[in-house]
């Protein structure tokens, strides 16, 4: 009998061994060849590829086509995974990879019909353009031709790896219009929903402006002077009723807790507790939050601010984080017009060129502009449509998904009213490779002329050069307006889509200092045109605007110190309430004021006071406007979006406390903000720490820890956790230059002064290649996750191929 049992254990061991035998060989063979020579159609002139030891791919070609050939083999050896990725979310077949799970992500995609636009989009391109495409395409599919076997994912999920079309790239464009203006279009909508639901005072009070304002001229806009408006009464009467009849459920003796958001307190207060969650929880079961400010941070400052004279400037995309990274090291080195050109910095795999960098003479850099660009169209009563009919594959099948489209764009019905979509990004001058063309720019005062011209997502540009000159403008695709609307508009009212040719910009301000953080910097003139697209607080601006003004001089590590400024300011007033609340019932909160007395004012690893307080806000906000956003999500539309800018109506509510925001059975604010506080505390111990209750398990570092992880891992047993980046405690947070949350934050650091790339700087979370066994799979994410300066200049190569011209037989 024990031989038996040996032998069956050594035969799993065996079959195991075999298993994890064949899956490291069939990855081993999925690597990509980085070095030796191939003859191709393609190019014109021999080409070269190299990589340093972080992967860092540096081209060197005879001219911009050969180089965007050789760039896009790069990106297929290394990334194809991510670009593959980026072109399915935007036209819609996630699903085929995942089934249904993705199903309400496709239909968003599908909605606006990209696979169909992409292709007008490319028709509209210069010649030069669709040349690089077509170009591009080529050096993807000779790298996807060379595969012994496809990348593991392409196993993992059974499906076959389909060749890039030029038209893909336009796709990739279009995901990151999903990205970075996807809340745009929610976010006019829910602010209709909320006006035609409420009425002008709630949709003032909750839309208000704050007093966190920085834009570039110090315009203000003014703020809120109406009185707070009553509570919705139709909505507190919902709310009474459900409550009226938990207390009868409760009454008749079931013995059933109905209330699923109840949590047992041993503490003194807890009868109240328990109290407050059987009545006002019908409200404060919200649990939105406010979306993450995608977009970032970028600021510059002059020559006068410098030791070299040359302008300086600090870029930090804030996105999502995964693995593989979004952005790609790359070097482009071309002739163009006889003269050498050489562009150093990060491009998006699915796309030629370089998005932001440096050519040795510029830097540009990008953050979300958040100017309007969409419109939701109300259309009358007798206005045609049509009926698109979108199939979505599945893995066993396909799901279909119809809806109807006007002569204004797609239609969403919302209260028995039908809205067309007017967006940007569904018109052919949303998308172009105009980026490019800052290869051959060597003063910003020509590179505002490239920028004007660029078609992406609209991105606050901001440029500095070698002689020490700075400037700002909306880089991207702008549609048109005489006004700014902030609701959806009637249908007389729209106009035929153009794209914005005359727009603000700022060049060598006298301060000498430019910063933008996805809030509002144009004036408030401006704003009645441009409008608010989903503007960040404003708190972030503010806070790197006055790091700006500490010093008269600043330096590549002067700038990344100010990137990882996790100084907590905008929630100390929200620590003041706190302990001031909880220093009146000190018996019961003795530990937590301990707690909230050593916070140190920052979002750092150590600190148990700073998530406290974060997420006593967080559930102070959802108990107060809960019930309220509910009613929006109900309708259909996405309330989070309006999160946003919550914070001057939160305070006012504080300080005036109005009876008939009180949920009922709640006899004073300090009653509400108490309980607030315990839910937040407990929903905390519960996720981090629920057997033993310990508090220090809420460090602020452990709440937040950075998990950069493989979209693929969690389904993968046993050997999934190895595709993710090592999961690093977390600092910074949102409303703080440095954002970070556990899968988004700053998605590259880079530091640069044109003229002065030995001390530029590009730091990355995570590696060059998605392939694991990849030299360059986690390569350069320990820089990140330690704060270091990584170079920015690529080192000698380790590695190299080398592109022949095939001569035609």
């Amino acid at each position: 009998m024990i031989n038996w049992f040996k032998w069956l254990v050594l035969s799993v061991l065996t079959l195991l061994l075999i298993v994890a035998l064949g899956l490291y060989i069939s990855l081993r063979l999925s690597l990509p060849a980085l070095d030796g020579n191939s003859a191709t159609y393609h190019v014109n002139a021999p080409t070269e590829l190299s990589r340093d030891g972080l992967g860092h791919a540096v081209i060197n070609a005879d001219d911009i086509f050969d180089a965007a050939y050789a760039l896009g083999f790069a990106h297929a050896q290394d990334r194809f995974f991510q670009m593959d990725l980026q072109r399915r979310a935007a036209s819609g077949s996630l699903s085929q990879w995942v089934g249904d799970v993705a199903l309400d992500i496709d239909k968003k995609a599908r909605f606006h019909q990209f696979e169909k636009r992409a292709k007008a989009v490319f028709d509209y391109l210069p010649s030069k353009q669709q040349e690089l495409l077509v170009r591009y395409a080529h050096g993807v599919n000779d790298a996807l031709s060379e595969y012994t076997l496809p990348p593991f994912e392409y196993l993992a999920a059974g499906v076959d790896i389909k060749q890039w079309q030029p038209t893909d790239s336009i796709l990739v464009i279009y995901s990151m219009y999903l990205d970075l203006q996807g809340t745009q279009v929610e976010l006019d909508l829910a602010r209709e929903a909320l006006l035609t639901t409420f009425g002008n005072d709630i949709y003032g009070f909750i839309t208000q402006p704050s007093n966190y304002q920085a834009a570039l001229d110090a315009s203000e806009i003014p703020l809120l002077e109406a009185e707070i408006p009553q509570y919705p009464a139709s909505l507190r009467a919902v709310i009474n009723e459900q409550d009226s009849e938990r207390d009868q459920h409760s009454e008749q003796g079931t013995g059933e807790n109905t209330d699923l958001n109840t949590e047992q307190d041993a503490s003194p207060s807890s009868a109240n507790h328990i109290k407050y969650n059987n009545t006002a929880i019908a409200r404060a079961q919200y649990m939105g939050t406010e979306l993450p400010d995608i977009g970032s941070n970028n600021w510059a400052v002059t020559g006068s601010h410098t030791a070299t004279g040359a302008g300086l400037l600090a870029n930090d995309m804030h996105l999502g984080l995964r693995v593989p990274i979004i952005w790609y090291r790359a070097q482009l080195n071309y002739q163009e017009s006889g003269s050498k050109v050489q562009v150093t910095g990060v491009s998006l795999p699915g796309i030629p060129g370089i998005v932001v960098g440096t050519n040795g003479h510029i830097a540009w850099g990008f953050t979300n502009a958040n100017l309007d660009n969409v419109d939701w169209i109300e259309l009358d009563n007798t206005t045609p449509t049509n009926t698109v009919t979108e199939r979505i594959p599945l893995p066993d099948g396909e799901h279909e998904f119809t809806f109807e489209v006007s002569e204004y764009g797609p239609v969403r019905e919302l209260n028995g009213k039908r809205y067309a979509l007017n967006w940007v990004a569904h018109h052919p001058f949303a998308a172009n490779l105009g980026i490019i063309n800052f290869g051959t720019i060597k003063d910003v005062q020509k590179a505002i002329t490239i920028g004007k011209r660029i078609a992406i997502p609209t991105q606050n540009l901001v440029i500095v050069d070698e002689t020490g000159n700075a400037a700002w403008l909306p880089g991207g695709a702008v549609l048109d307006r005489k006004k700014a609307s902030f609701t959806a508009i009637k249908q007389q009212d729209a106009t035929m889509p153009e794209r914005a040719t005359k727009l603000p910009m700022l060049l060598n301000p006298e301060m000498g200092r430019i910063w933008t953080a996805n809030a509002r910097v144009i004036s408030a003139e401006d704003f009645k045109v441009w409008g608010d697209g989903g503007y960040a607080l404003g708190a972030r601006g503010q806070q790197i605007r006055d790091r700006l003004f500490e010093k008269d001089t600043f330096s590549e590590t002067d700038f990344y110190a100010i990137q990882l400024d996790n100084h907590a300011r905008f929630l100390i007033p929200w620590q003041h309430l706190l302990y001031g609340l909880l220093n009146m019932q000190d018996i019961e909160f003795k530990p937590d004021l301990a707690y909230l007395n050593a916070w140190k004012e920052c979002a750092c690893e150590d600190s148990v006071g700073y998530t406290l307080v974060k997420h006593f806000r967080r559930e102070v906000i959802q108990t107060l406007f809960g019930g309220l956003l509910s009613n929006l999500d109900q309708q259909g539309v996405n309330s989070r979006s309006l999160l946003r800018g919550i914070e001057p109506a939160t305070w006012q509510l504080i300080h005036s406390q109005p009876d008939s925001w009180l949920p009922a059975d709640t006899e004073s604010f300090d009653e509400l903000l108490v309980d607030a506080y315990r839910r937040a505390k407990h929903k905390l111990l519960d996720k981090y720490s629920p057997v033993e209750a310990d508090m220090e398990a809420l460090a602020w570092g452990k709440v937040n820890a950075l998990s950069v992880e493989h979209p693929f891992a969690s389904q993968i047993p046993l050997i999934g956790s190895m595709l993710n980046m090592q999961q690093v405690e977390g600092f910074g947070d949102t409303y703080m230059p440095a954002v970070q949350a556990p899968s988004f934050g700053a998605s590259e650091r880079f530091f640069v002064s044109p003229g002065h790339l030995e001390d530029a700087i590009l730091t990355l979370p995570g590696g060059q290649s998605g392939h694991p066994l990849s030299e360059f799979f986690t390569a350069g994410f320990n820089d990140y996750a330690t704060h270091a300066p990584t170079p920015l200049l690529p080192s000698e190569p380790i590695h190299s191929r080398t592109f022949y011209k095939k001569e035609v037989e």
